[in-house]
């Protein structure tokens, strides 16, 4: 992550705010489009080949075919989009319809899905840093060459083909599994995808309030304002990796402690939340006030304005932060198609205030949006399902941490 971020640096500064502002665009609605290929299979599919290990050829080709079928959907869908809103004799276009090929690689993440069910997943972490590493000297190379845009995009679908490589050599290397003996059963497809219908809405509706807000600034404003938007965007987004690690280590002994003394555990979940409330809001307030001097620093006077919009987005980690917990919780209490609703919630939110204020204020509206929205999802809409109101209030607690230090103070 620290190398990609050090890479994005270079490379928006070298390509300038409205042609970097093409490849963000880009590659957000590619990612919008490629939401097809989830078919709610990512954890489903690990738990079916760790349940059923006899049963790997149908489920390894089954799940391949399901995500294919959604690739060729999405990619066509993409193509037809860009064939008929975009101009041939644009770089846009081109740069859209070079990403556009990640899209049917997308199925190719069965192979990741394997090495996670056998607790291999050493070599999914390989296969990224390889191809994160390779793909980093590429664009400092394009950099240090004078490329045009288009190589970019070409580098971007490079890396998702190379990944593509890198799984079949290592699936090839450590499983006893033929790809020739890979088999599509109907039958099987249609158990996975009644059984995986929620988490694919939920994924389609978190994908949306993610990447929607670049792609909706770049219909209702300009490919410049994406570029300013994005850089900000990044630098706010690159933390959030903090809360999903300390929850992950933390989680389980909370859930051996809930067994044994379900007050105790209670109180070590608020312990929880106040501390990534305060980790959250200290990194707020920091960035607020070094935002103007960092950006002009790292990116240039160029992206200026993503100054004022990284010191409105950064504050969505508050909610992001906690909802890092929540996540868990949902995982623990089965309650999926609650968690496909807050989702629904966040997703809807941030769509109509984009609307609203993405046309007054551009990409400082984008920020609002997106921290109403994460609000909406991540702590509003707790409050009217009766199983998480316990979880909200406890986040409504951490909310008030620091007045509740003084008092006790």
């Amino acid at each position: 992550m620290g190398l990609l971020m050090v890479v994005s640096i270079f490379v928006a500064r070298y390509l300038g705010p409205e042609n970097y502002g093409i490849l963000s665009y880009a590659i957000s609605l590619a990612s919008l489009f490629a939401i097809a290929t989830h078919m709610g299979l990512s954890g489903l599919a690990v738990r079916e080949l760790v349940n059923q290990p006899d049963e790997h050829e149908e489920l390894m080709g089954t799940i391949f075919g399901i995500k294919l079928t959604g690739g060729i959907i999405a990619m066509v869908a993409f193509l037809a989009f860009i064939f008929a809103t975009g101009d041939i004799n644009e770089v846009e276009f081109w740069v859209l319809l070079v990403v556009s090929g990640t899209i049917l690689l997308k199925p190719f993440e069965v192979f990741d899905f394997w090495f996670q069910a056998k607790v291999k997943a050493k070599y999914s972490s390989i296969v990224r840093a390889i191809s994160t590493i390779i793909l980093s000297a590429i664009k400092i190379g394009l950099v240090v060459l004078g490329a045009q845009l288009l190589a970019f995009a070409g580098a971007y679908l490079f890396q998702a083909i190379l990944i593509t490589i890198l799984f079949v050599y290592f699936f090839k290397k450590e499983a006893n599994i033929s790809l020739k003996k890979w088999k599509f059963k109907l039958l099987r497809a249609k158990e996975l995808l009644g059984q995986g219908w929620m988490i694919m809405l939920g994924a389609i509706f978190a994908m949306v309030y993610i990447k929607i807000d670049q792609v909706m600034i770049r219909w209702l404003v300009d490919a410049e304002e994406v570029g300013i938007y994005s850089v900000a965007a990044k630098l706010s987004e690159a933390w959030y990796f903090i809360p999903t690690v300390i929850v992950a280590s933390l989680f389980p002994k909370l859930l051996e402690l809930q067994k044994k003394d379900e007050a105790q555990f209670k109180v070590r979940l608020q312990h929880l939340f106040d501390f990534l409330f305060v980790m959250a809001l200290t990194l707020a307030i920091i960035v607020t006030f070094i935002s103007e001097p960092a950006i002009n620093l790292l990116y240039g006077v160029e992206f200026g304005k993503s100054a004022v919009i990284l010191s409105i987005h950064i504050w969505a980690g508050l909610f992001i932060f906690m909802r890092a917990v929540f996540s868990k919780w949902i995982l623990v209490e089965d309650a999926i198609a609650f968690s496909m609703i807050t989702q629904g919630s966040g997703a809807l939110v941030n769509i109509l205030l984009n609307l609203i204020l993405i046309p007054l204020h551009a990409g400082i509206g984008a920020a609002i949006a997106t921290i109403l929205s994460y609000a909406m999802a991540s702590y509003f809409s707790l409050f009217f399902y009766k199983k998480s109101r316990p979880i909200f209030w406890m986040m409504t607690k951490s909310l008030f941490f620091p007045i509740r230090y003084i008092t006790k103070s």
